[in-house]
């Protein structure tokens, strides 16, 4: 029997998965050839998809490195990898564009695997066959080598209390102008990553900015640099392009915290790697909230609403990545391409759907082969649905009407669109470059086949 948890409001990463009834650890070493055990079938694909998080000092509630661990979870291993909640990479793989970076969600043949093995009894095999522990460096290390840590001042958020928002300084240690290749922020310690809900980072040209805590506000003077919330994952910019960090400025958060039921320290922290000094990447990357709703939301107590968002990209571009922004009540987020070609005959393409949960606000980049190019007039159309029933496990009251707003249990309904603008003619350059690519892979094919 698995008894499952009502997930806590603003517990980033994973919640308590399962309250599991399991047998004993240890229970069966052997099992017949064709049977998945353990050491030879599991252990490889919990390293790769799972241990990152899924070990002493991360975000998991629990470590899955050992057999010891991993068994009294088995069951629930199951479940939620076979639910596709774990690990966690919410894109519908049936609709639209189905290759991106850093993708650690399972294939059906391992999801198979996991099934089998915990129907078999989550025998353990043979210890020999397990795979060498997967090294990490320590477990503060970021998802990439940072050349700068930005560490901003902590915040005491009180037991209870209203929302809070306002914004925090901190130095950036540059003495030149650099280009920012990759960038990642987080809550550096278990109880920030309760209390942050989200925090936007600028660099600004003093510590006198009148900041709205709206996360979806924007800064005037201020040059964005990058959004976290719940989960966030680190934002690694491809096509050779890159955001300005300018020396001489001060990086600005606006934050906006919440309290959880006890006393504790917001500490938020910007990581970057930047581009050799004197380096000017090709294209200058842009992230922005688009395909703000197009009415209020309105989602009547116990329903399922929709709202969709439109916004038109003047220039020809490379869309580099998806991020749906929703709260509590977040279900599903589509993004569709409508093409210029105007009128009723217009071309609309579904390019990526995700389920959504609020603990993970993943940006899904997408592989450079399948980064979707756009002529200028494109409209991106964002549709999102909430679900304000008792079906959402999430929901802290599914009697209660729920509209648009900052707080956490207000709802929002917007995508981070990361892109670069191109110019025409690169648009069509880069497309025929990628007509014969596609090609000579398909002719490759076809002669492998033969």
């Amino acid at each position: 029997m698995i008894r499952l948890t009502r997930p806590h409001i603003g517990l980033p990463g994973y919640v308590v998965v399962a309250l599991l009834l399991a047998a004993p650890a240890g229970a069966q070493t052997s099992s017949p050839s064709d049977q998945p055990t353990f050491a030879k079938d599991v252990a490889p694909i919990l390293q790769r998809s799972c241990v990152s998080c899924h070990r002493a000092g991360e975000m998991a509630p629990m470590s899955l490195q050992t057999y010891e661990e991993a068994r009294p979870w088995a069951r629930s291993i199951k479940a939620r990898t076979a639910s596709h909640e774990m690990p966690p990479f919410h894109i519908d793989k049936s609709i639209g564009i189905t290759s991106f970076k850093n993708d650690p969600s399972l294939t059906s043949d391992e999801i198979a695997t996991i099934g089998r093995w915990v129907d078999a009894g989550a025998p353990r095999g043979n210890p020999a066959d397990m795979p060498a522990p997967r090294q990490f460096a320590d477990t503060s290390a970021w998802q990439f080598k940072p050349d700068i840590v930005v560490k901003f001042p902590a915040y005491k958020v009180p037991a209870a209390g209203p929302d809070l928002y306002g914004n925090l300084y901190a130095d950036i240690p540059i003495s030149k102008d650099r280009y920012i290749q990759a960038v990642q922020t987080r809550a550096a310690t278990p109880g920030s990553r309760k209390v942050v809900h989200h925090a936007l980072t600028y660099a600004v040209d003093s510590d006198d900015k009148d900041v709205s805590g709206d996360d979806s506000a924007g800064v005037d003077g201020g040059d964005f640099l990058v959004e976290y919330a719940s989960g966030k994952n680190a934002e690694v910019y491809t096509g050779d392009s890159g955001v300005l960090l300018q020396a001489g400025k001060k990086a600005m958060v606006t934050y906006h915290l919440h309290s959880v039921g006890e006393e504790t320290d917001a500490m938020i922290e910007v990581a970057m790697k930047l581009f050799p000094e004197g380096y000017v990447p090709k294209h200058i990357r842009w992230s922005k909230q688009l395909a703000q709703p197009t009415s209020d939301i309105d989602i009547p107590g116990g329903t399922v609403a929709r709202i969709d968002g439109y916004v038109v990209m003047h220039k020809a571009a490379r869309i580099l990545s998806f991020q749906p922004h929703m709260h509590i009540r977040g279900k599903r987020q589509c993004l569709e391409l409508i093409y210029p070609t105007g009128g009723a005959s217009a071309k609309t393409e579904m390019i990526s759907c995700t389920n959504f949960s609020y603990n993970w606000h993943l940006n899904y980049t997408y592989n450079d082969d399948a980064a979707p190019l756009i002529p200028a007039g494109t409209m991106l159309h964002v549709i999102t649905w909430h679900d304000n029933s008792p079906s959402n496990r999430a929901n802290p009251d599914p009697k209660n009407w729920v509209g648009d707003g900052q707080r956490t249990i207000d709802e929002m309904g917007f995508a981070w669109i990361g892109w670069y603008d191109m110019t025409d003619e690169e648009y069509k350059a880069e497309l025929e470059t990628r007509k014969a690519e596609r090609a000579k892979k398909a002719n490759t094919t076809q002669q492998q086949q033969q």
